[in-house]
C-alpha cells in the first residue's frame, strides 16, 4: 500500500492554506490524499494526521475511521464536506470533529506532520468519538494489515 498527496510532497513544506485560520494565510483546508495498492484482504482504511514535534506530544490534527477499502483518494478540502461514504471523522486534539490544520506555536521551530493510512481487516468499532493516536493504535493492532505514511513540515515563524 502506498499513500501520496497532491497537497505536499513527502519531506517537503506543507503550504500555508492547509494551516489553521489563526496562521496568516491559513484556510484550514484538508489535504488531498491518494491511496494506492490497498491489499485485497483490507475491508477498511483509517487515516491519521499527527504532529510529531516533541512539544506537540503527538497532537492529532485529523483522524478518519471506517473509510471504505476501495477508496482511491480524498479530495483537497473534503473534511466535513465530501468524505467517503460511511467514513467517520473523529474529534481531533483541538476538540472538534474533522480536520484541524497545523498551528504550531510561533517560534517553536519546524514541526513534522505525519500523514498515515492504515489498512484494516474489518471496519473499526468505535468505542468513543475521541481517541488519542496511542489509543487508536492499540485498538487497531489486531486488525492492522499494513500501513503507509508520508510527512510534511510546517513552521510558524
Amino acid at each position: 500500500m502506498n499513500i501520496t498527496s497532491n497537497s505536499f510532497a513527502s519531506g517537503g513544506i506543507i503550504p500555508v492554506q492547509y494551516a489553521m485560520k489563526g496562521i496568516p494565510g491559513g484556510q484550514n483546508i484538508s489535504p488531498h490524499i491518494a491511496i494506492h495498492d490497498v491489499p485485497k484482504e483490507a475491508r477498511s482504511l483509517a487515516v491519521a494526521f499527527v504532529d510529531r514535534h516533541p512539544m506537540a506530544h503527538n497532537w492529532v490534527h485529523w483522524l478518519v475511521l471506517n473509510i471504505p477499502a476501495n477508496t482511491k483518494e480524498m479530495q483537497e478540502g473534503a473534511s466535513l464536506k465530501a468524505m467517503p461514504h460511511d467514513s467517520i471523522e473523529m474529534i481531533n486534539t483541538f476538540g472538534f470533529a474533522g480536520y484541524g490544520g497545523p498551528q504550531p506555536p510561533r517560534g517553536s521551530g519546524v514541526h513534522t506532520y505525519e500523514l498515515c493510512c492504515y489498512a484494516l481487516s474489518e471496519p473499526f468499532k468505535i468505542p468513543k468519538k475521541e481517541l488519542t493516536e496511542n489509543e487508536l493504535l492499540k485498538l487497531i493492532k489486531p486488525l492492522l494489515i499494513t500501513q503507509s505514511k508520508i510527512h510534511g513540515n510546517f513552521e510558524n515563524k
